[in-house]
């Protein structure tokens, strides 16, 4: 294995759901040197090339496809933050994650949205039409919140939507 591909599994092994521009500019190589690479360690089995929510992930083929999907959800800092409340309280009201975390409802449910698909959360139903949100298995939470770094882009744009959804709240005749 030459020293290039070499540095390139060890980049993804080191960020499990690392993007490509990230490999591309960590490891300071041409974009076309890093598609090749990737392409043969795809082929040799030594990475695994991922899809989930619009995005393209890779990661060591020990991965299987739910904490694929899973990482990349919590690759994003907000819904990484959701479940690691979640985690350290055991379970809690939507509306006391949006005070927490100071987000938007409507940042904090497109994020429980995505953490649900993957099975990292479930609401419940209680009585007087209330819920409490869970963390589906608190171990495996953990664990995957500590093998991923969140991205410093991804909260970027995890505080730029918060930004949008604040304002468009703000503009939505309530006030405030």
């Amino acid at each position: 294995m030459s020293e290039t591909r070499r540095r390139i599994r060890d980049a993804v092994a080191r960020d499990p759901g690392i993007h490509f521009n990230a490999i591309v500019r960590d490891l300071a190589l041409a974009r076309g040197q890093v598609q090749h690479h990737l392409r043969r360690l795809r082929e040799s089995g030594s990475v695994v090339r991922h899809e989930r929510f619009g995005r393209t992930h890779y990661y060591p083929p020990a991965y299987d496809e739910r904490e694929r999907d899973a990482i990349a959800a919590l690759r994003r800092e907000t819904a990484a933050a959701v479940v690691a409340a979640l985690c350290s309280r055991g379970s809690t009201a939507p509306g006391d994650l949006v005070a927490t975390l100071e987000v938007p409802r409507s940042t904090l449910e497109h994020h429980l949205e995505r953490l649900e698909a993957c099975d990292l959360i479930e609401r419940r139903r209680l009585p007087g039409n209330r819920v409490e949100l869970v963390p589906v298995d608190h171990e495996a939470a953990v664990g995957l919140l500590e093998a991923i770094e969140t991205d410093p882009r991804a909260a970027g744009v995890d505080r730029f939507e918060r930004l949008v959804d604040s304002l468009l709240e703000f503009g939505d005749g309530s006030g405030r």
